[in-house]
């Protein structure tokens, strides 16, 4: 224990440069759920499998925790690229003590900022610049964070629901018949969704729904 408190206390360039490593590494923990669901595909990923388990009404089927697990492979399987060139150009170079913290942010900021940039919409952007009333930025690395962050939220939250509803129709198709179909025999009294949750799951499968949907993110990103 004392020799954790004395890396913190010590004048030695060593022990600063640990010291400054364990502050980093502590804070990107803190801000890890944050980076994850607001900066990355995550958003809409989770949003659309939410979509398709709520119009296939299987209530908990697939649970919460293998949605949560898919979408969070999805997403660092769309993020690779993007975190490989964050730890190329700003945490490598920064362990080896080639540049400093600043440049380090900048370096892992930069590819972020292009990936949000690309999936954004100009009208979301241009409502939080409008509202810090700043200039135009001229490129996208002149954009900062606390604008295009949450641009690229209510964008992804967009897509996600446009790629929800086009879900959603199938399936309402389909308990639209069975719910007509069960007035024309009278049966008013039998739930229609019990009737028609088989016929879903089947059309689900038959057309192969879960690659289908993973294909539609993939595309999307």
């Amino acid at each position: 224990m004392n020799e954790f408190i004395d890396i913190f206390s010590s004048s030695d360039p060593a022990n600063v440069s640990t010291s400054v490593r364990l502050i980093l590494l502590l804070t990107i923990f803190s801000l890890a759920p944050g980076i994850l669901i607001l900066m990355t595909s995550f958003t809409r990923i989770v949003i659309v499998l939410s979509f398709v388990r709520t119009s296939l009404a299987t209530q908990q089927m697939p649970p919460n925790q293998v949605l949560i697990g898919l979408a969070l492979f999805l997403t660092f399987f769309i993020m690779a690229p993007t975190f490989s060139e964050v730890y190329q150009e700003a945490l490598q170079p920064l362990f080896d003590e080639e540049i400093t913290l600043d440049e380090a942010y900048e370096n892992a900021s930069a590819p972020l900022k292009d990936f949000m940039a690309r999936h954004t919409r100009q009208k979301d952007l241009a409502l939080f610049l409008d509202y810090t009333q700043v200039e135009a930025p001229e490129t996208i690395q002149d954009i900062p964070l606390t604008t295009l962050v949450p641009a690229f939220a209510i964008s992804e939250l967009k897509t996600a629901f446009q790629m929800g509803f086009m879900i959603f129709i199938p399936f309402l198709i389909i308990d639209m018949a069975v719910a007509s179909v069960l007035m024309s025999m009278g049966m008013m009294m039998l739930p229609p969704v019990m009737i028609s949750l088989p016929f879903k799951i089947l059309l689900f499968v038959l057309v192969d729904g879960w690659y289908l949907i993973t294909q539609s993110l993939l595309n999307g990103f």
